[in-house]
């Protein structure tokens, strides 16, 4: 609680002696003089006598009160309004046959690339409060999974949806690309980045990567590539002739040059993951890199207090009134 009028506090120490002068002043006005008190020795105070000085115990009471309302106690409530500058992002994920391999680990359990790398993406957008993200899949074509939005929920409902075979399992890095440009060309955000993700090469599609790098780049819209998977043959999962789930050891290329290529013609850097903690660590990079300005702007509202002081002050005059013409009531 605060006051606005914190000044009038220096009433009290004025109107509380005031008071107790006016009031003894016309207690000894009322006296009855008599020769000899000897007769009331034997009488006691009644109950009443020592009761009517509540009468001025009311009184600097209610002023006190007074003197409280005029110094206008308030409470505030603050109301804070964040303005943000946010970034329009559209994560690019691959989801081609060869985001199959099981070379990534979670919590000691070995997992495929795309759902250690779904995993890796819910947590990056948990941190984007501010930015519209959306999601691109991309295998043999392209595939809005999920357009702009500030709704977390709804990108994490559409994040689930990205599985094997939505797209084909062939790899169209260039479409992937272009599809997500697309998503970024119309916004009015003054900061756009396209996060592509993926562990092999253009094998399908009609358009160069590098080609859909340098319009990113007429854009200026950045490109951060992000090249996931080990190096050498890697654990992949299939079924031998009796039916049976086993691993089978294959190869899968990486078109490194071609990622870094894509990042440097939009300004922006290449990652390569080899396993779950360097996959974390990368979008954590991006997310320190890529900030979202704010601006906070304090509002504060106040809520008057005095009503209820001059209530209780009203009360306690009348309460003296009441008892002072009736039962406290003393003879002129």
């Amino acid at each position: 609680m605060t006051f606005e009028d914190f000044g009038f506090v220096l009433l009290i120490p004025i109107l509380i002696p005031l008071s107790l002068f006016v009031y003894f002043r016309h207690q000894s006005k009322g006296r009855i003089r008599f020769p000899t008190l000897s007769f009331l020795k034997e009488l006691s105070p009644s109950r009443a006598l020592w009761m009517r000085h509540l009468l001025i115990v009311f009184r600097m009471a209610a002023l006190v009160l007074l003197v409280i309302a005029l110094m206008r106690p308030r409470e505030g409530l603050e109301e804070t309004k964040v303005r943000t500058e946010g970034i329009d992002i559209v994560l690019a994920l691959d989801v081609s046959g060869s985001m199959k391999a099981e070379d990534f680990t979670i919590e000691g359990r070995r997992r495929n690339r795309l759902y250690v790398v779904k995993e890796v993406v819910r947590d990056f957008i948990q941190r984007r409060p501010h930015d519209r993200i959306g999601i691109v899949v991309f295998g043999e074509r392209p595939y809005t999974l999920c357009p702009l939005t500030l709704d977390k929920s709804v990108l994490f409902q559409f994040l689930e949806r990205a599985t094997f075979g939505i797209a084909g399992d062939s790899t169209a890095i260039g479409e992937g690309i272009t599809t997500s440009l697309n998503r970024l060309r119309i916004t009015k955000a003054k900061s756009k980045i396209v996060i592509l993700l993926t562990d092999g090469v253009q094998n399908a599609g009609k358009v160069d990567p590098l080609t859909a790098a340098e319009l990113g780049r007429t854009l200026g819209i950045k490109i951060y590539t992000i090249g996931v998977g080990s190096q050498g043959p890697v654990p992949f999962p299939a079924v031998d002739p009796f039916g049976r789930s086993v691993y089978q050891y294959v190869r899968i290329d990486m078109d490194e040059k071609a990622l870094r290529s894509i990042a440097e013609a939009t300004g922006a850097i290449t990652y390569l993951a080899t396993d779950t903690e360097r996959l974390k660590e990368i979008y954590n990079e991006i997310d320190r890199l890529e900030k979202t300005e704010i601006e906070t702007e304090l509002y504060v509202q106040y809520r008057e207090l005095f009503p209820p002081f001059v209530l209780w002050a009203m009360s306690l005059i009348l309460l003296e009134v009441v008892l002072g013409q009736t039962y406290l009531r003393t003879l002129p």
